[in-house]
């Protein structure tokens, strides 16, 4: 006898389950616009109380405009100054100007402080020779040009000794460091009086440094 003929509608009704059923066995996808539930973590810990304070402090100082920036730069360049000056007035090697600062520096002042240099007696010197020249008096005159001409060749070796001198010990007590310049630093000191000088001397003289 010939198979008995299977029903369509029950093949398709076949299928349609089967096509079904894998896709019950999914796991359901998650919102990827689902709200944050407010008592979770943020991810990254809460700050400070200080730091909070500091961070506002930080934002309340910076300058919001171009004025407020340049008062801030005056202030801060009056306060450098201001530093600078006690330092040439006390010798803190902290705060002094950099033609002022290092070893080889201060020893070029204290040499040139600790003896008498006939240079930083040419202004008053000069002064006096200047009254005279002006004098009426041709006897004066001549007295003034010719102790003009004995201050200029003292002033010139004096200055050519203490220099060779100078050099040498620079050379003797800092033989690894930049002495460039330290010689004529010392010798433009000592054209200016003692009590003029900046920094202020820090030895006294006779002492040696």
């Amino acid at each position: 006898m010939p198979p008995h003929p299977v029903p369509l509608g029950f093949v398709f009704r076949s299928r349609a389950k089967d096509e079904k059923a894998p896709a019950a066995d999914k796991a359901p996808l998650t919102d990827s616009k689902q709200t944050r539930d407010p008592q979770a973590k943020k991810g990254r810990p809460t700050p400070k109380r200080s730091e909070a304070q500091s961070q506002r402090r930080s934002v309340a100082n910076t300058p919001t405009s171009r004025k407020e920036a340049s008062k801030r730069q005056r202030d801060e360049r009056r306060a450098q100054l201001e530093k600078q000056r006690q330092a040439l007035a006390g010798g803190d090697e902290r705060y002094l100007p950099a033609r002022d600062k290092g070893p080889v520096r201060k020893f070029a002042r204290d040499s040139i402080d600790s003896r008498f240099n006939i240079a930083e007696f040419f202004l008053p010197m000069a002064v006096v020779i200047l009254v005279l020249s002006m004098v009426r008096v041709g006897a004066l005159q001549s007295i003034a040009l010719l102790l003009w001409l004995v201050v200029i060749v003292l002033i010139v070796l004096d200055s050519a000794l203490s220099g060779f001198r100078l050099k040498k010990r620079l050379a003797e007590r800092f033989p690894d460091h930049n002495r460039r310049g330290a010689v004529a630093y010392a010798l433009m000191r000592s054209l200016q009086m003692r009590r003029l000088r900046l920094p202020k001397p820090q030895v006294k003289r006779g002492e040696r440094p």
